[in-house]
């Protein structure tokens, strides 16, 4: 390459996502994933209940698996509605 070749890069048209956008993309994948595993869990806990066959101990973990899988998907949805919300706060 010669002197100066090379040396910048022509952006003529070219834009990317902001940085909000980008963030915002991220915490709503994540939070989706979140999200999803506590719906798999809770599935999880309700099939461990049904074949807990009168079993305490195993009665009493199917409902804690449930009922912390019933807190994370709250807990997901709330953030996803303040990031969404904070998002159209910074959009303007």
């Amino acid at each position: 390459l010669g002197k100066g070749q090379g040396s910048s890069v022509d952006t003529a048209g070219l834009t990317g996502p902001s940085l909000k956008t980008i963030v915002t993309n991220i915490l709503n994948l994540l939070l989706s994933v979140v999200g999803i595993i506590a719906i798999i869990s809770l599935v999880a806990g309700g099939g461990m209940y049904m074949t807990a066959y009168g079993d305490e101990k195993r009665i009493d973990t199917a409902k804690k698996i449930v009922t912390y899988s019933v807190i994370g998907i709250v807990v997901a949805l709330g953030a996803l509605v303040i990031v969404k919300q904070v998002s159209d706060l910074l959009a303007g």
